[in-house]
């Protein structure tokens, strides 16, 4: 296995199927970004780096071109491979890409670049896109301005203690970056619907430290979740649930 942080590996080596139905989508928002901003279509080639079980594949097709996806945690990648056979999808990590010089115009890291944010990564991300190419980071965010959303961030905060999160925005400190342009941001809205024991409970245990935890202390955790739904207005005795998210879109340019 790459080399890659304890909590990813563990924890989402466990919630591989959690994953995947407690995650939301991404907007059709997304779409316009990567057509206008990135310059992603027909022709151009794209590589989802620290893809998961390939959530922004979907976005990705859409969008046109020829399409990779290098993925560390091989439970991950096994999704991702049985979901999209057609995709060209590897085993590797942001600071070793296994591709050629050159070979993308677009690299997106999709929840992704928190967990990776050095400067080795982001010199092998340059490495592998080609002149002018562009890096997009996009993470789908807990809108926080709800009261129960930010309820549901209480109990999860502790166990996100000195573990690299889009929250705490560390990530960011590594721009503006050596051989790339200005970092542009873009915000969409966003929405995860359905029953509630998926969009909120399972979105909770498919959290990187929390699935990584004993069974014990995730049951727990769940509870606390589930008793937090009982006694949410919004939510208690519904058949569905609507968790509310924005999307933080991220871009910038290789130059020379």
């Amino acid at each position: 296995m790459p080399n890659i942080h304890h909590f990813a590996a563990r924890g989402f080596a466990n919630c591989a199927a959690t994953y995947v139905s407690g995650r939301p989508e991404y907007p059709q928002e997304a779409d316009e970004w990567l057509h206008s901003v990135l310059g992603l279509g027909a022709g151009k080639a794209a590589l989802d780096l620290g893809a998961g079980t390939g959530k922004f594949l979907a976005r990705l097709r859409v969008a046109g071109g020829t399409l990779a996806a290098v993925e560390p945690v091989p439970a991950m990648l096994e999704e991702l491979v049985h979901a999209h056979p057609d995709v060209i999808a590897k085993l590797g990590s942001a600071e070793h890409i296994p591709f050629p010089d050159c070979s993308f115009d677009v690299v997106i890291c999709a929840q992704a670049f928190h967990w990776f944010a050095t400067p080795e990564a982001l010199a092998e991300i340059r490495r592998v896109l080609a002149p002018r190419g562009a890096l997009g980071l996009i993470w789908n965010v807990r809108d926080e301005s709800v009261g129960w959303v930010a309820a549901l961030s209480e109990i999860i905060r502790p166990y996100e203690i000195d573990v690299p999160r889009y929250h705490s925005q560390g990530w960011r400190r590594l721009f503006p970056a050596d051989g790339f342009g200005p970092l542009i941001e873009r915000r969409f809205p966003n929405a995860h619907c359905g029953p509630p024991e998926q969009v909120i409970v399972d979105r909770v245990l498919s959290i990187s430290v929390i699935a990584a935890l004993p069974i014990e202390e995730r049951t727990r955790v769940a509870s606390r979740v589930r008793d937090l739904i009982a006694h949410s207005p919004e939510l208690a005795n519904q058949k569905l649930a609507t968790f509310p998210y924005y999307t933080a879109a991220f871009s910038c340019r290789k130059i020379d």
